[in-house]
C-alpha cells in the first residue's frame, strides 16, 4: 500500500465502533449520558439478545460501563459511556466527517 492509501479517512474507522448497532449504542448513550437497556432496545429496534451481545463487546473494549440495579422492584440495566468510549465516538465522527468532505470535494486525496 502507498502512504496515500494509508492516509485515507476510511482507514481510521474503528471496526468495533463503526458497526451500525454499536455506533447507535454509543451515539444514543452519548446524547442521553445514561440510558436504560429497554430504551436502547426499543430505540435501535433490537432484540434483547442482540443488544446484549453488542453491549458485551463494547464493555469488553472498555467503551461503556454497565450498571445493574433496581428501580422499585423491577431490575434495570443502565449504560454509560466511559471516557474511552466518548473519545472513540468522537474519533469515529472525525473520520466520517473527513470521509464525507473528501467525497463532496470529488477528490481521493486526504
Amino acid at each position: 500500500m502507498t502512504d496515500q492509501a494509508d492516509q485515507h479517512p476510511v482507514n481510521g474507522l474503528d471496526d468495533v465502533v463503526h458497526q451500525r448497532v454499536r455506533l447507535g449504542i454509543l451515539t444514543v448513550t452519548h446524547q442521553a449520558r445514561r440510558v436504560e437497556f429497554g430504551f436502547l432496545r426499543t430505540t435501535l429496534e433490537l432484540t434483547a439478545g442482540n443488544l446484549s451481545q453488542h453491549l458485551t463487546l463494547l464493555e469488553k473494549n472498555a467503551l461503556i460501563h454497565i450498571e445493574k440495579g433496581y428501580e422499585g422492584r423491577r431490575p434495570r440495566t443502565w449504560i454509560t459511556l466511559t471516557p474511552a468510549g466518548d473519545q472513540a465516538l468522537q474519533d469515529e465522527i472525525t473520520h466520517l466527517k473527513r470521509l464525507i468532505h473528501q467525497i463532496e470535494q470529488g477528490s481521493s486525496a486526504p
